[in-house]
């Protein structure tokens, strides 16, 4: 559950009745209040390794999100980071897309995910062939959605310069009922919480603590787990999937979170703060939104090893004051974001229905 499976939580407690369509599903893979809808998935579904390799797929995505069925709803919430904000609806339905990020793969990430070393030379060779089709056909859609809503002011941003349209703002929620801080006590590690991908940059973190003596342990799974694992020094370890339990624990028990990447909101350093811990982020992208310098946390200016290092060495923790650092994540709460994201659904369905009137002609 990361965060854009948690905007998706959100979403289905905000309307209790809706059904949920998505690419793929796999069972159990998230919170059984999601898993208890009707989950309509798509021919992706029955593709071989598809849970596991499912980037590999990526130039069926637009097929696949084409084959949801949506024409019965006057209106559809998509939660997109790939393609399904360009799913079609029928005429006059109102389409709202929580837009994490526009599809990074083909986009400002592209070297991250099929540069060299990155991916293996049939997949490369691939998607140097297939991107650029991918590009015209994700602007080329950018139009169906009536109203983007992204997760921060960076995507926003993002959203403007790829799709030349505008969004509204509304960070995702964070659980604050749940990560809650634990006894007052010094940290004794410190801890990255984040899926093993190119962009996350988790090999940064292993270079900057090597050597140090410093612990730091890494949380989550993902395609650069195996290399990053063989790379590692002795300071780093590696928990792979921890339950949500075990994560509380792990962010009362640290020092501080790492955000070493570009990230496009990045929900850990709230849910750490939540906790009563401060963050290290890289000083571009969502964290800057949400690791404010000398008050949730310190930024580090420069993609480098050295760098972050600096950064870590000048933490002081008695600089952070625990309640106020819960203080910061409360207001990004998840009943604030649901009573917000009601709101913005309400207003465009006003806006859209006075449109609708406007242009009828009169009843004679």
């Amino acid at each position: 559950m990361r965060g854009g499976e948690k905007v998706l939580h959100s979403l289905v407690r905000i309307f209790p009745d809706a059904p949920v369509f998505t690419l793929l599903h796999v069972p159990g893979s998230v919170d059984p209040e999601i898993e208890a809808r009707p989950i309509h998935t798509t021919f992706l579904q029955r593709l071989p390794g598809i849970g596991r390799s499912y980037r590999s797929y990526l130039p069926l995505f637009p097929a696949a999100a084409a084959t949801l069925e949506l024409g019965a709803y006057d209106l559809v919430i998509s939660s997109s980071h790939c393609v399904v904000k360009s799913v079609r609806t029928r005429p006059g339905a109102t389409h709202i897309c929580y837009c994490h990020t526009p599809m990074r793969y083909v986009w400002d990430r592209y070297d991250d995910y099929f540069g060299p070393g990155r991916a293996a030379w049939p997949v490369r060779t691939a998607m140097a062939l297939v991107a650029p089709w991918l590009r015209r056909w994700d602007r080329r859609t950018a139009h169906r959605p009536d109203l983007y809503v992204a997760n921060s002011r960076f995507v926003a941003e993002r959203i403007r310069s790829f799709y030349g349209r505008e969004a509204t703002v509304l960070p995702p929620p964070v659980d604050v009922e749940f990560f809650t801080p634990g006894p007052d006590a010094p940290g004794r590690f410190d801890l990255v919480v984040s899926a093993l991908a190119p962009y996350k940059r988790i090999d940064l973190v292993l270079d900057a603590y090597r050597g140090t003596g410093l612990p730091v342990r890494v949380v989550g799974t993902g395609p650069e787990e195996a290399r990053l694992r063989a790379t590692a020094p002795p300071e780093a370890s590696f928990l792979g999937h921890v339950s949500d339990v075990e994560l509380r624990e792990l962010y009362r028990d640290c020092r501080l979170v790492l955000l070493p990447g570009v990230e496009d909101f990045g929900i850990v350093p709230l849910e750490a703060m939540a906790c009563g811990r401060p963050a290290i982020a890289f000083a571009e992208g969502g964290g800057l939104e949400t690791v404010l310098p000398g008050e949730t946390g310190l930024l580090f200016e420069s993609p480098t090893a050295e760098s972050l290092r600096g950064a870590v060495a000048s933490f002081d923790p008695r600089a952070f004051d625990r309640m106020a650092l819960r203080a910061h994540a409360v207001s990004h709460g998840r009943e604030i974001f649901e009573a917000r994201f009601r709101e913005m659904v309400a207003v465009q369905l006003r806006a859209k229905a006075s449109v609708t009137r406007t242009d009828q002609p009169p009843a004679l």
